[in-house]
């Protein structure tokens, strides 16, 4: 045997092992039925117009449950509109929608039943367009089209149908199609493990709920290609119950949101863990008018715990944003929805462990963003690396002085507090807090502070960069601190005061290597500060 003739061999017998090793686990996405696996059933076949006037309900459903007893394959919509109500899936069942295929939500009420997720008091009931409960190896693909016409659901209360709801599925795919006008939610996977999702387009923009894409206590989730543009939240980890959103991947997407455009909450009962968000476009919505939220869309992210559940090992990174309210949010609270039957309130949550890093917003608004906790329940090891945000400016030196209420029980909403004391980050009850190369930009003059730390605890600034006009309030403001060291800033020319220190609780506060020459006043203590709470080492200031 010549070398080459071998070295092929074992190229070809190493690709069969790899396969026999790395085939086991996962298996998802082509054992869902992608791509032509296993027998094609026509639903024409069964008796499917595709003529958008005649309900072709029973006919999808006989080709979904002869492919099922089949052991499997492939439900094939060819092109053609296929006008609907609730169809089931089953499992190793792949629907198929064609290039030129509409699969038409009935505006018939009656065409859709309520169905449960879940059991016991951890229970769902909704109607959907296309629904499956505890199914393995399922896939929704192709290029046709999944439209709800929700328009014709425009009540506020519950009952509207969604697009799609799985519950307590494994092994999922979603790819290629394109959805549009949900009653409500476009979709909705809950307890579900293995899930992919990719290469969707989603526009929903005609009643109310009208969320994108919603992911609610399922594991090992990846979500990528994406476009999703919504009314309500476009992106949304959600734990309607105990069992928190588990090792999930959000990748190149495009997303706009009247509201949230990726979001953590509101609803956390289990929490969010070992979540990564990575290469992602938000913008302000450009083909729409509101029906919640603003027009030019709330919070670019969101990261909400208020109904207890644990928010833990978050990264997020190299996101642009463009013209939404407020870039960043975290609000660690105290709503206490209950998921249990007869169970008490829920304690307070955790919200610990997470990193932002390279982030480019322009555009926002005057609002700031924040970072805030409970008194006694602090949001834990954050960390900002590479941050550089632009806002319109406007704000007053009435904000400045404004106390901001707690809220613990409130509803969370990046707006929910006001125009903030800071047109930067307002940060408050947090500890183990790291703003590293935080570039601040403002688009019209702009009383207030850059920053400002309330309760904050072993404290890191590096870095900072802010925008700064005649007449403003210090850079950095920092009331009953521990802990805090600000070094590496050079604040610009002209900067009246660069740090202002309020508090009896405020003590180690340093202040090391600054390029202060601009600045005309480098400090202001309060008299209810303790001696010895501030320390200056190594700025550079200007001669006297």
């Amino acid at each position: 045997m010549s070398s080459k003739s071998f070295l092929i061999s074992v190229g070809f017998v190493w690709l069969l092992l790899a396969g026999s090793v790395f085939g086991n686990y996962p298996p998802p996405r082509l054992a869902a039925g992608d791509a032509g696996a296993g027998k094609i059933y026509n639903v024409r076949d069964y008796g499917a117009e595709g003529d958008g006037k005649i309900l072709c309900t029973k006919a999808i459903q006989e080709a979904i449950d002869q492919c099922a007893d089949d052991g499997g394959g492939t439900v094939y919509l060819p092109p053609g509109t296929y006008l609907s109500g609730t169809i089931f899936l089953k499992s190793h069942v792949t629907l198929r929608l064609d290039s030129g295929s509409i699969l038409l939500g009935s505006k018939d009420p009656n065409d859709y039943p309520l169905k449960s997720s879940g059991s016991g008091t951890d229970k769902l009931v909704s109607r959907s367009l296309i629904a499956g409960q505890g199914l393995n190896h399922i896939a929704i693909v192709g290029r046709g089209t999944i439209d709800g016409q929700g328009s014709a659901f425009r009540w506020k209360d519950g009952g509207r149908p969604k697009c799609i709801h799985l519950a307590g599925c494994s092994d999922v795919l979603i790819e290629g199609v394109r959805m549009q006008s949900a009653g409500s939610w476009m979709q909705h996977y809950r307890g579900c493990d293995r899930l992919t999702i990719r290469d969707i387009a989603v526009f929903n923009h005609v009643t109310y709920n009208n969320d994108g894409l919603n992911i609610d206590s399922c594991k090992d989730v990846c979500i990528y290609g994406c476009m999703v543009d919504s009314d309500d939240d476009a992106v949304v980890l959600k734990s309607l119950s105990l069992s928190p959103c588990q090792n999930v991947t959000i990748s190149n997407c495009v997303i706009s949101s009247h509201c949230n455009s990726i979001k953590m909450g509101t609803e956390s009962g289990g929490g969010f863990q070992n979540i990564t968000i990575s290469n992602c476009t938000i913008l302000s919505p450009r083909y729409s008018q509101s029906i919640y939220g603003k027009q030019r869309g709330l919070a670019g992210i969101a990261l909400e715990i208020v109904d207890g559940g644990i928010l833990e090992g978050v990264a997020i990174s190299n996101i642009t944003i463009k013209g939404v309210t407020v870039p960043i949010f975290m609000r660690l609270g105290d709503r206490g929805r209950q998921y249990e039957k007869d169970k008490p309130k829920p304690a307070v949550g955790s919200f610990r462990n997470v990193v932002v890093s390279n982030i480019l917003a322009t555009d926002c608004s005057n609002v700031g963003c924040s970072i805030t906790g409970l008194p006694g329940h602090l949001i834990e090891n954050v960390s900002l690396n590479n941050i550089n945000l632009g806002f319109e400016g406007g704000g007053t030196v009435e904000d400045v002085v404004r106390q901001v209420p707690e809220k613990p029980q409130s509803y969370p909403e990046s707006t929910m507090f006001g125009v903030l004391p800071a047109y930067g980050f307002y940060c408050r009850h947090v500890k183990g807090l790291k703003l590293d190369n935080v570039q601040l930009q403002l688009a019209g003059s702009d009383q207030r502070h850059a920053i400002v730390f309330e309760d904050v605890q072993d404290a890191f600034i590096d870095g900072l960069n802010a925008a700064f006009y005649p007449g403003a309030s210090s850079t950095i403001r920092l009331t009953d601190v521990k802990g805090v060291l600000i070094r590496g800033c050079r604040p610009k020319s002209g900067t009246e005061v660069f740090l202002n220190l309020q508090g009896a609780q405020s003590d180690n506060v340093v202040l090391m290597g600054n390029d202060l020459s601009g600045v005309n006043e480098v400090v202001q203590i309060s008299p209810d500060v303790p001696r010895g709470a501030f320390f200056e080492l190594a700025n550079h200031t200007a001669p006297k």
